[in-house]
């Protein structure tokens, strides 16, 4: 996103599609998005990109437009050392858990960069803010929740378009961090993230790169008109044909 860029520029053009290019460039941010461990450089993350990235994240969308989201950024060291040994003492609790064949290459995954990246961001979910207006979550009351992952994935999204790296720690006690952070009890730590400048961006994920696992094949995944249901194979063969760099 250019510096200049602002959300209202773009609202004359609301009702037609991207032209070519622009509407390549939003694939080229899906496809090349990263789950960043390393590779982060020691440059700092500069105020005016982060402000961008969190106004990209506060315009997801949000189930009866309750916007229930709020950012920690996270900056003082010792609190981000702190941060990192919550994540060691939840990842040997998670190591049992793990199938014995596939613990010792578990020790060796890189899986989190508190503190070699630029920043920290906690992106918290208040569970109380839409109380008074369940548009959308009285049969559903988890939608604030997951109204909350769209914003993350807004944060993520414009950030690779950056050229900012961007890492979920997701192996955290949530009454760990919720002391640390003195996050109160109405509120919920959704996402924990590494932010910064980065060397590289992996052609692949790390976690595919790895050998831990592999992206699974989409037509296998689409199903037909309920559960399980057979069909649509225009549409399969329609996925393969508008991507085939990504058959394999």
């Amino acid at each position: 996103m250019p510096a200049t860029c602002h959300p209202a520029q773009t609202h004359q053009n609301h009702d037609k599609s991207f032209e070519h290019t622009a509407r390549e460039a939003v694939y080229h941010a899906i496809f090349g998005r990263r789950d960043v461990r390393s590779h982060f450089s020691p440059e700092p993350l500069e105020d005016a990109v982060l402000a961008r990235l969190l106004t990209a994240a506060h315009h997801a969308p949000s189930v009866g437009y309750m916007q229930p989201w709020n950012f920690i950024v996270i900056r003082d060291m010792a609190r981000r050392e702190r941060m990192r040994d919550l994540f060691l003492a939840a990842r040997e609790q998670e190591l049992p858990n793990i199938a014995a064949e596939r613990q010792a290459l578990y020790r060796k995954l890189k899986l989190e960069g508190i503190c070699e990246s630029a920043v920290n961001l906690c992106i918290t979910c208040n569970r109380s803010r839409a109380q008074n207006s369940p548009l959308g979550r009285w049969h559903n009351p988890q939608m604030d929740l997951y109204s909350t992952v769209c914003a993350v994935q807004n944060f993520w999204l414009a950030a690779r378009a950056e050229g900012v790296g961007v890492g979920w720690v997701s192996i955290l006690d949530e009454r760990a961090v919720k002391r640390e952070l003195k996050i109160p009890a109405h509120v919920a730590p959704v996402a924990y993230l590494c932010v910064g400048r980065v060397s590289q961006f992996a052609n692949r994920p790390d976690l595919e790169e790895k050998g831990w696992g592999s992206r699974l094949p989409l037509p296998g995944l689409i199903m037909s008109e309920t559960f399980g249901g057979s069909g649509e194979a225009a549409l399969k063969d329609a996925v393969l044909r508008g991507f085939p760099s990504l058959r394999s």
